[in-house]
C-alpha cells in the first residue's frame, strides 16, 4: 500500500491523521474490489493458465514414467505465454541432458519444408504442379511421364516406399553402415512394382519426397541443404534448423533411443517388415541410436530443428510469409488418408489435416531411429504445439503408446484453448 503523504508539511493532530489514513485504506480497498468485480478475467485467466500448465507437466511426466526416454513439449495458445517443458527418464541422465531448447531430428516433418520450397518455385513460375516427373528427372522413374509433382507432394503417385526395401531398412535401423545417396534411395523405391496407377489413391511413400528433393536441386542448381538455409531458416531466423547431411555431429542434439531386439520383438505390429531390430550403443534395455546411419533420410526426413524454431516456421507458413495465398490454398487442399473416412485426416501438399478430440489442426508427424515428433498449428499459425519424444512410438509397449497419445491430445487441447480432458493412467 502506498503511504499517504500530505502535500503541505505541517503538523496535524494524531486523530486527524489516523482518520485520514483510515479513509484512504477504505477507499483503496473499495476501489480494488470494484475493479475486480468489473473485470474478473485476469484473475480467472491466471488460475486457468496455471492449472493448464500443471496438467501439461503431469502429462509429460506420465509419458516418461510410461517408458519414453525423454520428451520435449512446447505449447503456444496464441496469448503470448508459451509453455515449454523437457523431462527425461533417470537412466538417460548419465550421457544426455534434455532441455526444452535441445535440437531434435524432425523426421517426416521435413516434408513440410520440402513442399514449401517446391511451392515457392511454383509461385515463381519455375515449376508447375502439373509437371510430369520426367520433365525434371527423365528416365529415373518408370512411368514418370504419368506422375506429376502434385502426385508426389500429396502421396498419390503409387510409388513404393523405399524404406520398406530390406537393404534400406537395414541402414535405417543402424544394422548397416552403407551410405545411401538420394539417387540410390530413389532407385531402391522404384525397383519395386508401383502400388497402383498414378493418381488412383493415397498411399504414404517417402520415395515421393526423395524425388522432389532431386527436382529442387535440378531446377535451382543448389543443394537441398542450401535451399532450406537460404529460403527458410535464414529469413526466419531459425538459428538451430538445418538439413543434416554427412557425418556432422551437433552437440545440442537430443539423444535418441530404441528398445534392444529382445525388448522390441513383443511389440512389433502384425505385418512389420522382417529384420526390424535397432542397432546402436547398448544402454540397458535400449540402444543409443543418435549417431546411427542417417543417410536414408535426406529430403524425406533429415531436418534437425528445435521446438521453438519449428513454431516460428509454422507461424510464417500459415500466415503467408513463406507462400502466396494461392500456393498456401493448394498446400491445404487435401486427399483423404482413409478413403472410408473422407471427413477424417487428410493429406495436402506436404501438410496434414489432423482431427483431434478438441479440434482440427494442421501439421505433420515424423520419425527417425530414436526420434518421434508431432508438430501442429491452427489455420493462422498463431497457435502451435510440438511434442518431441526420443524414441519411435509407432513401435512401443501399449502403455507407453497410450501415454504418448494422451500427451499429444492434451497439448492440442491446450493449444486450442479448449478444456483439457481428464487424464487417467494408461493400462498396460
Amino acid at each position: 500500500m502506498t503511504e499517504y503523504v500530505p502535500q503541505r508539511r505541517r503538523r496535524r493532530p494524531a486523530a486527524l491523521a489516523l482518520a485520514l489514513a483510515t479513509v484512504l485504506v477504505a477507499s483503496t480497498a473499495a476501489g480494488a474490489t470494484a475493479a475486480a468485480a468489473l473485470n474478473p478475467e485476469p484473475t480467472a485467466r491466471g488460475h486457468a493458465e496455471a492449472a493448464a500448465r500443471t496438467r501439461l507437466a503431469e502429462a509429460v511426466q506420465r509419458a516418461v514414467d510410461a517408458g519414453a526416454p525423454g520428451v520435449i513439449m512446447r505449447v503456444d495458445d496464441g496469448r503470448g505465454h508459451p509453455v515449454a517443458l523437457a523431462r527425461q527418464a533417470p537412466w538417460t541422465r548419465t550421457n544426455d541432458k534434455i532441455a526444452a531448447t535441445s535440437a531434435f531430428r524432425m523426421g517426416s516433418n521435413s516434408k513440410t519444408m520440402v513442399a514449401t520450397l517446391v511451392l515457392q518455385l511454383v509461385a515463381e513460375h519455375r515449376l508447375a504442379l502439373s509437371d510430369p516427373l520426367d520433365t525434371w528427372l527423365p528416365g529415373l522413374v518408370p512411368d514418370g511421364s504419368a506422375i506429376t509433382l502434385k502426385m508426389l507432394l500429396n502421396h498419390t503417385s503409387g510409388l513404393f516406399n523405399y524404406l520398406d526395401d530390406p537393404a534400406v531398412l537395414a541402414a535405417f535401423v543402424g544394422q548397416d553402415t552403407r551410405q545411401w545417396s538420394p539417387r540410390e534411395l530413389l532407385a531402391a523405391g522404384v525397383g519395386h512394382a508401383p502400388l497402383f496407377a498414378p493418381g488412383a489413391r493415397f498411399s504414404y511413400s517417402n520415395t515421393n519426397y526423395i524425388a522432389l528433393g532431386l527436382v529442387l536441386e535440378k531446377v535451382t542448381g543448389q543443394s537441398l541443404a542450401g535451399l532450406i538455409e537460404q529460403r527458410i531458416a535464414q529469413p526466419l531466423g531459425l538459428t538451430h534448423t538445418y538439413l543434416a547431411v554427412g557425418e556432422h555431429r551437433d552437440t545440442r542434439l537430443t539423444r535418441g533411443y530404441e528398445p534392444d531386439a529382445a525388448h522390441l520383438a513383443p511389440y512389433l505390429p502384425p505385418g512389420a517388415p522382417p529384420g526390424i531390430a535397432f542397432a546402436g550403443t547398448p544402454r540397458g534395455e535400449h540402444v543409443d541410436t543418435t549417431w546411427n546411419n542417417t543417410s536414408t533420410l535426406w529430403a524425406a526426413g533429415a531436418v534437425v530443428s528445435t521446438a521453438a524454431d519449428w513454431a516460428r516456421f509454422d507461424a510464417a507458413l500459415m500466415s503467408g510469409k513463406l507462400l502466396p495465398q494461392a500456393q498456401l490454398d493448394q498446400m491445404r487442399t487435401t486427399v483423404p488418408e482413409d478413403p472410408e473416412a473422407p471427413d477424417g485426416n487428410g493429406y495436402g501438399l506436404g501438410l496434414r489435416k489432423v482431427v483431434f478430440p478438441c479440434g482440427t489442426v494442421w501439421g505433420h508427424d515424423g520419425q527417425a531411429a530414436g526420434y518421434s515428433s508431432e508438430t501442429y498449428t491452427d489455420t493462422t499459425g498463431r497457435r502451435s504445439v510440438s511434442v518431441l519424444t526420443s524414441t519411435i512410438f509407432g513401435i512401443a509397449p501399449p502403455k507407453a503408446a497410450a501415454a504418448h497419445q494422451a500427451l499429444v491430445n492434451t497439448t492440442v487441447c491446450a493449444m486450442l484453448n479448449k478444456p483439457i480432458p481428464p487424464t487417467t493412467s494408461p493400462a498396460g
